[in-house]
């Protein structure tokens, strides 16, 4: 009997790719982590004990059937590994590089739970698919039938995506629609190339494109075309527009120049990255070099942009963040990153006000965690006369995003919304109040992860299937 290739969890201690030097990678926008040598896959994947009750799927938002490919790419099988990969998810090469794995698969691996650190699951995903396109086991978009109804989708970020990919296999006629001149949302203009290079994004773009897709870019919606335009023009809707509404600061100063939103700051990054012209860069508006950098927040965002000012350039880089390391909203890995980069982490600590009419430090004052309010966390709270100032030329408000007011841009007040402003969404088909649109992602859920986004599209692009086959079936009786 041959024996089991997998298990080795007991033998074999838990091996990342190689992470690029820190003082290295502080100078450019390349990706942090090398590849795994195929080998190196092997072995990592054959650290998967096959538990009965594979708790890294069920906590995988798009329940990936992971056992089943680590197995694969252990036994040398790695087109097939690919194969089971790209059946639940749509881009498994982007959520390997961006998904949180701490959180998510990673986070909840048996093998973790019992002191033998979990299976690197994320890098060998990412393995897997950046192998099947160097090997050409990416099949291309080519519908067996053309079919005449067509889906128009607003936003083409990875909802969208994911949506416009599963209708157009089906043969279904996609428009999408975006705002940028280049698709792919946040993972192209919000994410940075250290986490994700853009060329990763733009083959996905450009297969969608040769399989059929058609992309109007540059267009905003209730500006060049109505909403009801869309409608018209369109057997079903598909709203996938994100959340790019950022949370604004309070107190004195808080106008001041030099106070700059998260989006603002890194879409002029990657802008810069492509070669594009970004008067706002290049007039030091929306760039750290040279600067005392503070960032407000403690998400994945604040993460991008204390490490893309790292890499700009700043003369200091300061994170301050209301709650503890142990409460924070972002990764964990990416923390350690940006610190083995030289960023400064100010936990309990939050923004009063602003100095100078050009910005010169943050007003920042100390707090303590109270009871835990209803979801569990616990409460910052003021501890009185802790103020003092943070020096700072840039300041840089990364505390989330909230939804643009689209009943009221759009001039469709019959598109309900939920008092948090996201659009209200039937939980299994994702349709809104208005019969035949649909919506996913974040302006459903609020501001969320990119894999949460690509299941929601997929769902949703199964509900439009039914309706659509359903509609053809009663015409053809």
């Amino acid at each position: 009997m041959a024996d089991n290739p997998m298990l080795k969890f007991v033998s074999v201690e838990r091996d990342m790719p190689q992470k690029r030097d820190a003082t290295v990678r502080r100078e450019d926008f390349d990706e942090i982590y090398a590849e795994y040598a195929d080998p190196k896959a092997k072995e990592q994947a054959a650290r998967c004990s096959q538990c009965g009750v594979p708790f890294c799927q069920s906590h995988c938002p798009l329940h990936n059937n992971i056992p089943d490919w680590l197995m694969l790419t252990a036994e040398g099988r790695l087109r097939e590994a690919y194969e089971i990969s790209q059946a639940t998810n749509t881009f498994p090469e982007i959520c390997g590089r961006i998904c949180p794995q701490d959180r998510l698969c990673e986070g909840n691996c048996v093998i973790e739970q019992s002191g033998h650190g979990t299976v690197t699951i994320g890098s060998v995903e990412k393995y897997i698919t950046d192998t099947a396109w160097e090997e050409g086991w990416v099949e291309g978009i080519a519908p067996k039938v053309e079919r005449t109804e067509s889906v128009g989708i607003i936003g083409a970020g990875p909802g969208g995506l994911a949506a416009a990919d599963r209708l157009r296999r089906a043969g279904i006629q996609v428009t999408v629609y975006d705002r940028y001149d280049r698709a792919g949302g946040l993972m192209m203009y919000g994410i940075p190339g250290f986490k994700l290079e853009k060329d990763v994004v733009q083959r996905r773009n450009d297969q969608l494109a040769e399989g059929g897709v058609e992309f109007v870019l540059n267009c905003n919606v209730g500006e060049d075309i109505s909403f009801d335009d869309i409608r018209a023009k369109h057997n079903a809707v598909l709203i996938a527009t994100g959340v790019y509404k950022s949370r604004e600061l309070q107190g004195p100063g808080s106008g001041a120049d030099g106070i700059v939103r998260a989006i603002d700051y890194l879409t002029a990054s990657n802008r810069k990255s492509f070669g594009d012209k970004v008067p706002e860069f290049d007039s030091g508006e929306l760039t750290a070099e040279g600067k005392k950098v503070v960032v407000i927040g403690g998400g994945d965002t604040a993460m991008d942009c204390v490490r893309t000012a790292v890499r700009q350039g700043a003369t200091s880089v300061k994170c301050l963040y209301r709650r503890d390391r142990a409460n924070m909203p972002g990764s964990q890995r990416e923390t350690m990153n940006a610190e083995e980069e030289g960023v400064e982490f100010v936990w309990l600590t939050a923004p009063k006000g602003f100095t100078g009419d050009a910005v010169t430090g943050v007003i920042a004052e100390k707090m303590r965690l109270g009871a835990p309010d209803a979801t569990g966390r616990q409460v910052p709270e003021l501890i009185e006369g802790s103020d003092y100032t943070e020096e700072a030329d840039l300041v840089i408000k990364a505390l989330g995003f909230e939804p643009e007011e689209l009943p009221k841009l759009w001039g469709v007040d019959e598109l309900e919304v939920t008092r948090w402003g996201t659009i209200k969404a039937a939980f299994e088909t994702h349709e809104t109040s208005l019969e035949g649109v649909y919506a996913v992602g974040d302006i459903v859920r609020g501001a969320s992860l990119v894999v949460w986004a690509i299941r929601d599209g997929r769902e949703a692009a199964d509900a439009i299937l039914e309706r659509l086959n359903a509609s053809a079936k009663v015409a053809a009786e």
